[in-house]
């Protein structure tokens, strides 16, 4: 099936993921003050000097993406060991609050989440390919996961890595951000011959019913 892939410049690049950044620890900061009612907070403020130690230059899109994978990681693991797995969804979805109010509509649709989705996968350089692009439903395939391999590029720097799955988070993630959009989403996960990857399709609220999870997992 036909299909294109998102291109961005390294001006692009270093945005989304300086939004990224925000998106994630403002969620983190919602999530912990109304679910936890503050719970913890001197903790947070100490794991967020450490997030965000040696800031790069805006146009530093490398530099951005150690910042959000830096943070993305402790953020896991401040989470599992004091709440449990079971808040992943939790703070996925205080993130997407954060995400409805920060993400741009472009009055595309159904694409709009999608491209969202497309532009995730380009920062990791993932093999994907946007389809059905119109305003009442558009598919992504990401055939290869490009985060997988950097999960463990960062595993053998020493990053701490929580998650068994890059799966267990990104999921809960993007199903939640693009509810917030007024989307309806479903996906599958794919684990082939080019590795790790899924499918997304976005449909407007009048369309197919909603997916909020798959029974699939990644196997890693």
């Amino acid at each position: 099936m036909a299909g294109h892939s998102m291109t961005m410049s390294q001006t692009e690049r270093s945005a989304l993921w300086k939004q990224r950044v925000f998106e994630a620890a403002a969620g983190m900061t919602r999530y912990l003050t109304e679910q936890h009612g503050g719970r913890d907070h001197g903790d947070w403020l100490r794991l967020c000097a450490q997030m965000f130690a040696d800031l790069p230059d805006d146009a530093d899109s490398a530099g951005w993406q150690r910042i959000f994978f830096r943070a993305q990681a402790l953020m896991e693991r401040f989470l599992l060991t004091r709440y449990g797995h079971g808040e992943l969804k939790g703070w996925a979805d205080a993130n997407a609050e954060v995400h409805r109010y920060v993400e741009r509509d472009n009055g595309n649709g159904a694409l709009d989440p999608a491209l969202r989705i497309a532009r995730q996968a380009e920062l990791y350089s993932s093999d994907h390919r946007v389809l059905d692009a119109g305003p009442d439903r558009a598919t992504i395939e990401i055939d290869h996961c490009g985060i997988w391999d950097y999960r463990e590029r960062a595993r053998a720097r020493g990053v701490p890595i929580t998650l068994d799955s890059p799966c267990e988070y990104c999921t809960h993630a993007i199903g939640a951000n693009v509810a917030a959009k007024g989307f309806q989403s479903r996906y599958t996960l794919i684990d082939g011959a080019n590795g790790h990857g899924c499918r997304w399709e976005i449909t407007a609220p009048t369309g197919a019913p909603t997916m909020s999870a798959d029974e699939s997992s990644c196997a890693g």
